[in-house]
């Protein structure tokens, strides 16, 4: 109940505040964001609930009416989405997770550094198609029972969370910011990254960082001893290789879908709908490898949580409030591209150590939007940033979920997270920024 009423009383402050620099409708809908972003973060209710709240909160307070919010609970991205988590649970329920990750640890040298990198590796690659937070959850007990030696496995289980967050931004499904963008971009009209595009975009931010972020973790443990895990990975079995083979096509199809602009035009096939086709497909004879009840491991929180980002952005377009409070960012205008670059991605980057990365995600974009107006060509660009940039808080506990996970295990302090999640930020921020200014300006439509 506190944490309600902390909730009810950081809305009414934020109503109140802003009724001194915003019209009367703006105050309230920041009142009520304000409401909804602080029972994300402290949990005061269960997450879909106060997902679902916008539908009752928007109509009574005259922000939006009922029929115009609850579309956004069923927007055509969220059945990519859908489709992507019926891949995960498929590749959970077939052990074909733990196939790859045994496979990917035996590359590494058997040594403090080489283990770092490949627990850092392994979350990377499985996070750009599996939850984070379920890849963390997996990872966390092999990285606790990899050594005895506690400086060495405090090491090891920050690799396994910051490279969790990393590899998310690696593809648009793998983290639920990227899925916002693409819904936002979708909703306004722009032109959105192909799944090759996008990976293409940040290979280069996603190599960068797992090279430096294991490297600085590495930092002093690395004459440790350590006994890496080395059983022989046994063979895949039937519904490991169907899963296996569904991915490779699902993978082939998705690349040669990509355009490359000017000399080939892609295939044109709508990849929301390649996504769930393949999810589809695990229940089909012959494949059968979920059968109905499997869904019961769907997310629906993580669902509700996107369409009410997408309501909190169509409320701020409505009310003119994404307009109101980018005229009073309009310095940024005199400002040189790749400053603004490095700004939005800082500001992002340590807004949301302190907040729930999608609910940040759903409030910057429609502001991001109209920092240069949504025709602008360096528009995209700045919201790539941004949501790139919301998923890289490696400082805080509370910033992501892999964070709070890998406290749970009661051998990590928060003054040594934050001490490495504060430089793992800063190499953050400049290699999206310097990688949006130098590389996603030409790739991008």
């Amino acid at each position: 109940m506190k944490k309600i009423a902390l909730a009810l009383l950081l809305g009414l402050t934020g109503w109140l505040g802003a009724l001194a620099f915003f019209d009367p409708l703006q105050a309230r809908l920041l009142g009520a964001v304000a409401f909804l972003v602080t029972l994300w973060s402290n949990n005061g209710l269960p997450l879909g609930v106060v997902s679902l709240l916008p539908i009752l909160l928007f109509p009574v307070l005259g922000i939006t009416p009922l029929n115009d919010i609850t579309p956004n609970y069923a927007k055509s991205i969220i059945f990519l989405f859908i489709g992507g988590f019926l891949l995960a649970i498929a590749m959970q329920k077939s052990g074909l997770h733990l196939q790859i990750s045994r496979r990917l640890l035996r590359i590494f040298p058997k040594s403090a550094v080489g283990v770092i990198y490949a627990m850092a590796t392994v979350s990377a690659l499985l996070s750009s198609l599996l939850s984070n937070t379920t890849v963390t959850l997996m990872l966390m007990p092999v990285g606790l029972f990899l050594t005895q030696n506690v400086k060495l496995k405090v090491r090891i289980l920050l690799a396994i969370a910051y490279g969790a967050s990393i590899g998310g931004i690696f593809t648009p499904i793998g983290t639920p910011p990227n899925l916002l963008l693409m819904g936002f971009l979708e909703s306004s009209g722009l032109t959105a990254p192909t799944f090759g595009e996008w990976m293409l975009m940040t290979a280069p931010v996603v190599a960068v960082m797992l090279a430096v972020m294991p490297r600085i973790l590495a930092l002093g443990v690395e004459s440790e001893p350590v006994e890496p895990e080395a059983s022989t990975p046994e063979p895949f079995d039937g519904r490991q290789k169907k899963v296996l083979a569904l991915l490779g096509i699902l993978s082939l199809l998705l690349l040669v879908n990509t355009p490359i602009k000017p000399w080939y035009g892609g295939l044109g096939l709508n990849e929301k709908g390649l996504l769930l086709t393949a999810g589809l497909a695990l229940f089909m004879p012959g494949m059968r490898v979920l059968d109905w009840e499997d869904t019961r491991a769907l997310p629906y929180e993580i669902i509700f949580l996107f369409g009410a980002g997408f309501a909190i952005a169509q409320a701020f377009g409505s009310t003119h409030l994404a307009q109101a409070l980018a005229q009073k960012l309009a310095f940024v205008h005199a400002l040189p591209l790749w400053v603004t670059l490095a700004v939005v991605a800082l500001v992002i980057s340590f807004s949301t150590e302190i907040t729930s990365n999608t609910a940040l995600t759903s409030v910057a974009l429609p502001v991001m939007a109209n920092l240069y107006g949504p025709g602008h060509p360096e528009t995209l660009l700045i919201l790539m940033v941004a949501t790139v940039s919301a998923s890289y808080a490696f400082m805080l506990p509370i910033a992501t979920p892999p964070n709070a996970i890998i406290m749970s295990s009661r051998v990590i302090r928060v003054g040594t997270m934050a001490t490495f999640g504060v430089v793992i930020d800063l190499v953050g921020v400049a290699a999206v920024s310097t990688a949006a200014y130098w590389l996603w300006r030409v790739l991008l439509p």
